[in-house]
């Protein structure tokens, strides 16, 4: 009896994913590690235009608000922090978020992504008079902002539950979460990054209890640092079982780690580890909807490329950004780039709002 190759049983995946079925764990290994690259992008189209047959493709005006660089938790792959008292650490004070929200709003902009370091200075006061002067200035912009890392945080500080902290919060006005400081939820992984920083079931278990609380929002993974192949399929299973548990995200999104000035140094991955990657998630991620083309991290044209390999949304306009832009990578678009992008590989640019829902069809 033949044993079939790697390739061979690649490709028999291939078809299993093709068909909408649900792949194990070491069917996921084998997929992404052996799959063709072309087929592996085709079945990864196929299946988001199986999802999505309008044929839309998404992206909020939005800002992304770094509030503070203050940051103890020194991560080695962030090369925006800046430790307490360091020359350049700033904090922001209300009234300068509310003029940069302001400025978003003049854009047309309606989705505040705002997050920072773990500056033991912010306690929940910080952002409960913060959103609440946000959402009467601004009743409009919906804060998709925070993360398990910051919750988990400003929980300590403020010497809260964690529970009782995002129940403030959302009485304040926060409505949506973001996907970050997820990097990699294996801890091995994380003991070697960002070893002070929130664990793996931690971060699972604070986004658990948001969806409970009906704060939802987006699933992220970083990768391209020291995880291997099979630790990122893990990640991807974390999250495809906890959404199974609460539907609360809405979209996933992955990027590659950007090396540039970080501790952790190392080289970045290419944009053919990316496209593969995300075609992968597609497919392997069968029970969230949205995945968004991280055209920031990987420039507009393999943003672009993407749609052709599983993404059917390309974030936001990102009016304000600064982790990234620390790196040294200094992509930057707006909405009729975005549109431009979406028409030439003849697919419909539509507007949405954080909750995913149509605005405007181009």
């Amino acid at each position: 009896m033949m044993v079939a190759s790697p390739a061979e049983a690649a490709r028999e995946i291939l078809q299993k994913a093709r068909a909408g079925e649900r792949l194990s764990y070491d069917e996921g290994v084998t997929l992404y590690r052996y799959a063709d690259l072309l087929e592996l992008g085709e079945a990864a189209r196929e299946r988001c235009d199986q999802l999505h047959p309008e044929r839309y493709v998404t992206f909020v005006i939005d800002s992304n608000i770094n509030h503070t660089n203050v940051c103890v938790t020194n991560c080695s792959f962030c090369a925006f922090y800046r430790p307490p008292r360091h020359a350049e650490a700033y904090t922001r004070s209300h009234e300068q978020i509310l003029d940069m929200v302001g400025q978003m709003v003049e854009q047309g902009g309606t989705e505040l992504l705002m997050q920072g370091g773990h500056n033991p200075d912010l306690t929940v006061e910080y952002f409960e008079a913060l959103f609440r002067a946000i959402k009467q200035r601004y009743p409009q912009v919906i804060i998709h902002s925070l993360s398990p890392p910051e919750i988990q945080y400003i929980a300590r500080r403020s010497k809260l539950s964690i529970y009782d902290t995002m129940v403030r919060l959302k009485a304040a006005g926060w409505e949506s979460f973001p996907g970050g400081g997820a990097e990699i939820l294996v801890d091995r992984v994380r003991s070697i990054i960002a070893p002070l920083k929130t664990k793996s079931q931690e971060w699972l278990d604070i986004m658990r209890m948001a969806h409970n609380l009906g704060v939802h929002g987006s699933a992220t993974m970083m990768f391209g640092h020291v995880e291997t192949l099979e630790e990122r399929v893990e990640h991807l299973l974390r999250l495809r079982e906890l959404q199974d548990e609460t539907h609360g995200w809405r979209a996933f999104i992955c990027w590659t780690y950007q090396p540039g000035n970080t501790a952790l140094g190392g080289r970045e991955v290419g944009s053919v580890e990316y496209l593969r990657t995300l075609a992968f998630a597609r497919l392997f991620l069968d029970n969230i909807p949205n995945i968004q083309a991280s055209w920031l991290t990987q420039g507009l044209k393999v943003g672009q490329v993407a749609l052709s390999f599983g993404a059917n949304d390309l974030g936001g306009t990102l009016i304000e950004e600064e982790v990234v832009r620390s790196t040294g990578v200094t992509n930057r678009s707006n909405a009729e780039t975005l549109i431009k992008l979406v028409r030439d590989v003849g697919k419909t640019p539509a507007l949405r709002n954080t909750r995913y829902e149509i605005v405007r069809v181009f």
